[in-house]
């Protein structure tokens, strides 16, 4: 099987990075990449659809058919947004979009970026757990043919990307050392990608993929 995917995301740090892997995986026939602004990336493989409103995806619908995967890079931060503004960004837009692929797509494999510490019970204390947390839960119910929950911590950036805060410039250094102290919880960019692509190729046993799965399928070959 060849993976036909579609990626939401590529103008952030894991979205960009994941686009990478698919261009340069031999698995990876075809990449279609919905942004609400270019990418700037050329590639045979590649079909982008610049779309604003990803609540609602009639005006491209006709676009979205025949895909086997959709790795779902597109997250925002819940600091300093309130509540009902990151349910609707998080959870809402998630699902309109996923239940737009499901109804499309029945044989495909949905990969969401989730995060370390998502709350699966949707009862703890932090809001952004619970709703991502929620999210997971709801994605998982859609009819594809397999759902998983990605949940990395810390995430190395790739060489060159031309999508990451800032922020990362000046904690780079601290990736070998806290990959020897807590491996789980440090992963390198194209180890994400490559772990989606395993995934889509040969399932795995569990949904929500944590950082030491992260390592241990995003290892090529």
């Amino acid at each position: 099987m060849k993976i036909r995917a579609i990626i939401t995301g590529a103008t952030g740090m894991v979205g960009e990075g994941v686009l990478h892997e698919c261009l340069l995986s031999e698995e990876v026939e075809a990449v279609l990449v919905v942004n609400r602004r270019t990418c700037g990336v050329t590639h045979p493989k590649l079909k982008e659809i610049i779309h604003a409103d990803f609540f609602d995806f009639s005006p491209i619908r006709d676009q979205l058919s025949g895909y086997n995967a959709c790795y779902f890079c597109l997250g925002v931060s819940s600091v300093g947004m309130d509540k009902e503004t990151y349910y609707r960004m998080t959870y809402t837009l998630t699902m309109h979009v996923a239940e737009t692929l499901s109804q499309l797509n029945r044989d495909m494999t949905f990969c969401y970026v989730s995060g370390a510490g998502t709350d699966s019970t949707e009862k703890g204390r932090s809001n952004w757990a619970r709703v991502k947390g929620k999210t997971e839960n709801d994605l998982i119910k859609l009819p594809f043919r397999a759902v998983f929950a990605f949940r990395p911590g810390f995430i190395r950036r790739m060489e060159g990307a031309k999508f990451t805060h800032p922020l990362y410039k000046y904690i780079g250094w601290m990736f070998p050392i806290g990959r020897a102290l807590f491996p789980g919880g440090f992963a390198k960019i194209e180890e994400i990608g490559q772990a989606m692509i395993n995934v889509t190729l040969n399932g795995y046993p569990k949904k929500i993929i944590e950082g030491k799965d992260i390592i241990a399928l995003g290892k090529k070959g």
